[in-house]
């Protein structure tokens, strides 16, 4: 499954408006540890295929969004489901634990 990059334009209609759950990696180009999740983040993509959609958005070329969630840290993971916030997590997860949380939300 792909990873899609979402902007301030596209993210009402690419993830609040999705008929599937989302996880929406906030990151930043100078964060380490978004980096060192990145193909963690890809990974996940792959498995959970057609049951999950996966996106991606950069907080430095996305502000409005970024301060409307108040994203404050990176990286920052929301589960979103219904166009609803239904989880969140802050910073760089093993991939056992972001695999519970999505398993949370797609049972939900």
């Amino acid at each position: 499954m792909e990873i899609i990059d979402v902007t301030d334009a596209t993210f009402e209609d690419e993830v609040l408006k999705s008929e599937k759950p989302v996880l929406v990696d906030f990151w930043a180009e100078w964060c380490a540890p978004c980096r060192a999740l990145a193909p963690v983040i890809k990974e996940l993509a792959a498995e959970y295929g057609d049951r999950l959609r996966v996106a991606k958005m950069d907080v430095d070329a996305n502000p409005s969004t970024t301060a409307k969630l108040s994203i404050r840290a990176m990286p920052t993971l929301l589960f979103i489901k219904n166009g609803q916030v239904a989880d969140s997590l802050v910073g760089a997860h093993p991939k056992r634990k972001l695999s519970e949380h999505i398993d949370q939300l797609l049972a939900g």
